[in-house]
């Protein structure tokens, strides 16, 4: 999965990037109206991993990651010619982080600290960028129309249309109806405002009491509704600090400030809800490794995410839910009690499911 952090300067969108990838780099880079992104790889905690892995000693454990991409803050009014956006083009998601701290020493640019304003103002950066596209491509169309009638171009048109009224009516693209086969005309395009988004408040220290309610505390109960938005916090000081202890330690610094769980863990989380995702695991001496699928997956796809060449010569699926495989220990008391079904390719992968692929390959 790949995930894009935007938002507009200074309210900690680097910070947050080097707290998931625990990336050491100068959040100067951007400076200058430089346009280059910052790549790095979270990976992704899973507690139900780790007890497997403890379980069967591997040589080797892998959780599942992601990939962030963090690119320039966005400059107000400017999206349309907004250079760091192309950096954005094959993003799962998108991670707006949200400034809801005071700093004198950095005055925030529109004034006073407003998380609402500046969500909904993020938003219309996206519908601008997108609108620009679609003159674009809607002028370009028009003539090619003139010159040669084509079913497919004028489809396309007309749906550009409709996009393009939605847009100026200020409303995202991931809030329009679409059908599969318009969502595949679209695709192409890389819009923005179709991706799903997560508003990342990042709170100032004296805050973290409102992390777990950031929705209440900041009144963005009718954000968090929308389709395809999910909304979570973060405290960034704190968790930059959080970045350099670990185990036990870490969970001590974490409970000094009444937090239940990491921003990694609680931004993880809400992406994964936000997306439908999911995690499988295969165990193993050699491997004990996560998996992620979307919610809904057939075993047969599952086993396609592993290697090709599992889901070209299927057979069937052993599969167990780890909760009963911690319980019993082992794979052979878990077939013996019935606990380990043989399932077919449409058998539906469930979050947690421990699985072995049957394959003649």
């Amino acid at each position: 999965m790949k995930a894009g952090i935007i938002g507009f300067p200074s309210g900690g969108k680097t910070t947050l990037f080097k707290i998931l990838t625990k990336a050491h780099i100068d959040t100067g880079k951007f400076s200058g109206g430089k346009t280059e992104a910052h790549i790095g790889v979270a990976t992704v905690p899973d507690p139900r991993l780790d007890e497997l892995a403890a379980l069967f000693n591997p040589k080797k454990t892998t959780h599942a990651t992601v990939e962030y991409i963090d690119v320039a803050g966005l400059v107000k009014g400017d999206s349309k010619n907004a250079a760091p956006l192309g950096n954005l083009k094959n993003v799962d998601a998108l991670v707006n982080v949200v400034r809801a701290f005071e700093d004198e020493a950095m005055p925030h640019s529109e004034g006073p600290i407003n998380p609402k304003r500046d969500i909904s103002n993020l938003e219309l950066e996206l519908i601008l960028s997108d609108l620009a596209i679609i003159e674009k491509r809607v002028e370009r169309l028009a003539k090619d129309i003139k010159k040669v009638k084509n079913q497919d171009n004028e489809k396309e048109l007309e749906l550009l249309g409709q996009c393009k009224g939605w847009l100026e009516a200020e409303k995202p693209l991931r809030a329009m109806p679409l059908s599969e086969d318009q969502k595949r005309v679209l695709r192409g395009f890389t819009f923005l405002s179709e991706r799903p988004i997560v508003h990342v408040l990042n709170l100032s220290d004296a805050d973290a009491s409102k992390v777990e309610d950031v929705t209440s505390a900041y009144q963005l109960q009718e954000t968090a509704a929308l389709v395809n938005v999910g909304v979570t916090a973060v405290c960034g000081k704190i968790e930059a600090e959080l970045v350099e202890l670990s185990g036990e330690d870490a969970q001590a610094f974490l409970a000094d400030y009444g937090l239940k769980e990491s921003g990694l863990d609680r931004l993880i989380r809400v992406t994964y809800d936000l997306l439908g995702l999911i995690s499988f695991f295969t165990v193993g001496a050699d491997e004990c490794r996560a998996w992620t699928i979307r919610r809904g997956t057939p075993a047969l796809k599952a086993a396609g995410v592993i290697h090709s060449d599992i889901e070209r010569c299927f057979i069937r699926a052993e599969v167990v839910h780890c909760d009963k495989l911690l319980q019993l220990k082992t794979l052979a008391a878990a077939r013996e009690k019935a606990c380990l079904k043989l399932e077919g390719k449409e058998y539906v992968v469930l979050d947690g499911d421990v699985v072995n692929f049957r394959h003649s390959g």
